[in-house]
């Protein structure tokens, strides 16, 4: 999922894995997303992939998927990893910007906006 500015956003709980732009798993357990910053979203996919088949229910991992996923293009599986968000409960994450949102606010937003580009196609 992107914040206001475009950037993928990470979760505040510190034991959690964080999702933002960049390219490695940190000692801490922080995730970075490779393919953000270079445009390179097959790597990027397949990094949070990987991740999200040890910790399946992390609201950041299915954000930034559903993000990977609405950039290329698979719009239904985008909304399905938004709606499974929104099926668990809300998370507090940190924007890259400073800001905390809750994953549903950042679920439902990104469904407003694949919604608005849908009816603008």
């Amino acid at each position: 999922m992107r914040d206001a500015q475009d950037r993928p956003v990470r979760s505040r709980n510190p034991g959690r894995c964080n999702a933002r732009a960049g390219g490695t798993v940190g000692d801490r357990g922080s995730y970075r997303l490779q393919g953000d910053r270079g445009g390179d979203l097959a790597t990027a996919e397949q990094r949070i992939v990987a991740e999200r088949r040890i910790f399946p229910q992390r609201p950041e991992l299915m954000l930034n998927l559903a993000s990977v996923y609405a950039r290329t293009g698979r719009d239904s599986e985008a909304r399905a990893l938004y709606a499974a968000v929104l099926a668990r409960p809300s998370v507090a994450l940190d924007l890259p910007s400073g800001a905390v949102a809750s994953s549903h606010d950042l679920a439902n937003l990104a469904l407003r906006r694949q919604a608005q580009q849908i009816a603008t196609r």
